[in-house]
């Protein structure tokens, strides 16, 4: 098939993009992330490839809009029509507290009190009518929310999720008053029960709504405008894609899109070079994001709790985020602790060195004072700031007030904010059953390789993976991600009394719903599969577990064995006295696309030992060393070094620690034998 493939992801700092050529040529760009308009850094870096977008087959584009908006609060007013009685449901929230301690804290929900409105009706836990629908209490509160202002609207019933015939109905009545159609009903972003977790799930997508057809309407406009002439797509937070024509009917579905997409490519990555179970650590500017990935899958969660009462209950891929990126600042506290982190010295004004105005040290400037990084190497610098000056402020800032030198300071920066990335690694690994040493470190983002060997070493994982374009693989996991579509229901019966009939009913539903929407939204696609998994629980528990089932032919002696076989993995407990409930089905509808060869980023070095370009004094754990420093693009199969060393290239920087070896595979991944040190 002729035509380019451009991947574009928009992080913190940095917005990246990788294009594929027709002639399997690759190509790279990294600019400035425009916080105001993500749009005006997308086409800047389609620019700067220089292609004539007429030729470009596809674009797949991973945006923060929606979760920026959710946690700026930078929202659509919205309003809500519920059952009666139910107004609060958005804050009757779990028992738990904003604080783990004390009884202060602070709750607002997304949509304020006086926009929730009450409508006669009623379904039972069964879906049987206890009070008809009363038509004309719609259209009322219909025209009260739009008088006041709101732009879209969540209609959320009790019991929606068992019978939604009152949710339908009442989505026809305001779409005939509605000046747009930015209505969500609950059941339709999510069909399970739980009022609280839907409604708010609902809430996000409504408020998030307009924001998102906004941002890209503007951006296929000015896509269009500039010749290409086909349909742009959007990265999910599921790992998949979705075409922006319909993207806006389910919003929330893109919050977390950008770490789901580095998921997907370290998944992609992985397997071909022989690695199918990973952790994944992206490190970039603003955040940190963690993931696993097991038999090349990465794990899916429906657990999001993007902030304190503000759970999403949609797919996602199972990404922890903490606020530890190169621009995260570091501080001394009022307690005289060093605390690295979450705040983020963000594009602007950025880390010291970036001369853009940052006057508070960072872990990039720390770096940089440990030779780390090549002063003269760095990307996006306005004004040339001295190392002496990045130097003489962290140990003004931070040496002085721990009675440390500069040297000391600059290191203590760099080990918390290790210690921090090493817990949320554990979080995704060992506070869920898995073994780290199981699992080798796929290592990305623009510092992701700077720390990796350290927490690789802290973990006792054994290999690391660095791969060939670490700054840019949220773009690469744009490329290489499918279509993708989530669908869930809720059956809530014991294994023993399911009708398996029904249960198959449901999934070929679910199967059919995604095979229709693929179809609807017009992209290429070359076949579609399915991925099905089965929400669990023993009677009387009220954590689920999601294990994976065969397909619409599963058993209940095949649900019964799988469900015993997950809780044990889980937990090491055997509790074969209880009766398991299948709470939720879950069916993923897949479109695979064309990929094109990511193994065009590889580099195409002459392999064996290459000569380092230069050689500089680098501190590690056991102090400073002469350290050689390499060239990634002198790089090719076969190439072979032993740490200390540093590997440069133009969207990051390698820190191979001394005791390690490094080999560069068939794929461009760096290879990291992780030794213990000196």
């Amino acid at each position: 098939m002729a035509g380019h493939i451009i991947g574009v992801d928009v992080g913190g700092t940095f917005t990246d993009l990788v294009l594929i050529g027709a002639d399997g040529v690759a190509r790279v760009a990294k600019v400035p992330t425009t916080p105001d308009n993500q749009a005006f850094g997308v086409l800047a870096a389609i620019a700067e490839t220089g292609v004539d977008l007429a030729q470009v087959r596809t674009i797949v584009h991973g945006t923060t809009a929606t979760t920026n908006a959710l946690l700026e609060r930078k929202l659509a007013r919205v309003g809500l029509i519920t059952t009666r009685g139910f107004r609060d449901v958005l804050e009757l929230g779990r028992r738990t507290r904003p604080n783990a301690y004390g009884l202060k804290g602070q709750f607002v929900p997304l949509i304020p009190r006086e926009l929730r409105l009450e409508v006669d009706e009623r379904m039972d836990a069964e879906g049987d009518v206890l009070v008809p629908l009363d038509e004309d209490d719609v259209r009322t509160a219909c025209r009260f929310l739009l008088e006041r202002g709101c732009e879209a609207l969540v209609i959320h019933f009790l019991h929606a999720y068992r019978n939604p015939a009152h949710e339908r109905r009442a989505a026809e009545i305001a779409l005939e008053i509605w000046p747009n159609g930015f209505v969500t009903m609950g059941h339709a972003i999510l069909s399970e029960y739980r009022e609280y977790e839907r409604g708010v799930t609902a809430a996000v997508n409504a408020a998030v709504q307009p924001v998102l057809h906004r941002y890209i309407g503007r951006l296929s406009a000015e896509l269009a405008g500039r010749g290409y002439g086909h349909d742009l797509l959007v990265m999910q937070g599921n790992g998949g894609t979705v075409a922006a024509g319909i993207v806006a009917e389910h919003a929330v579905n893109t919050v977390m899109s950008g770490p789901a997409s580095g998921v997907m490519a370290a998944a992609h990555a992985g397997a071909r070079g022989g690695f199918p179970d990973l952790l994944t650590y992206d490190m970039g500017g603003t955040s940190c994001d963690v993931g696993l990935i097991r038999g090349g899958i990465a794990q899916v969660s429906s657990e999001l709790e993007l902030e304190y009462a503000m759970p999403i209950h949609v797919p996602m891929v199972d990404v922890h985020t903490i606020g530890a990126g190169g621009g995260s600042i570091a501080r001394v506290d009022e307690a005289g602790m060093l605390q690295v982190g979450p705040e983020s010295a963000g594009a602007r004004p950025g880390p010291i060195c970036y001369g853009r105005g940052g006057e508070r040290p960072t872990i990039t400037d720390a770096n940089l004072a440990l030779g780390r990084l090549n002063p003269d190497a760095l990307l996006a610098v306005d004004n040339r700031v001295t190392l002496d000056h990045v130097r003489a402020v962290i140990g003004e800032t931070i040496g002085a007030p721990l009675g440390l030198d500069t040297d000391a300071a600059a290191a203590a920066i760099v080990q918390v904010a290790n210690a921090r990335m090493a817990g949320a690694l554990r979080m995704v690994s060992l506070a869920r059953g898995h073994d780290p040493r199981d699992f080798a470190l796929f290592a990305f983002g623009g510092a992701g390789p700077l720390h990796a060997v350290a927490l690789a070493r802290e973990l006792g994982i054994p290999k690391v993976l660095i791969p060939a374009r670490p700054g840019i693989t949220n773009a690469i996991g744009c490329v290489v991600a499918d279509v993708r579509h989530d669908y869930v229901n809720t059956v809530n019966t014991r294994v023993g009394d399911l009708d398996m009939d029904e249960v198959r009913r449901i999934v070929e539903a679910q199967m059919e719903e995604g095979r229709a929407t693929i179809a609807r939204e017009g992209v290429e696609v070359t076949d579609i599969r399915h991925v099905f998994e089965a929400d669990m629980q023993f009677q009387g528990q009220s954590h689920i577990l999601t294990v994976p089932i065969p397909g619409p032919l599963v058993t209940r002696d095949e649900l019964r064995a799988l469900f015993a076989r997950a809780y044990w993995d889980r937990f090491a407990v055997d509790l074969p006295e209880i009766r398991p409930v299948l709470v939720n089905l879950h069916t993923a509808a897949i479109g695979r696309r064309a990929h094109a060869d990511i193994g065009a980023l590889a580099a195409s070095g002459a392999g064996g030992t290459p000569v380092p370009v230069a050689t500089r004094r680098v501190w590690f754990t056991a102090g400073w060393r002469d350290t050689p420093i390499y060239r990634r693009a002198d790089f090719g199969p076969g190439t072979r070094i032993a740490g200390p060393a540093i590997v440069e290239q133009m969207d990051t920087t390698s820190v191979i620690e001394p005791g390690c070896t490094a080999q560069a595979d068939a794929m461009g991944n760096l290879v990291v034998d992780v030794g213990r040190g000196e």
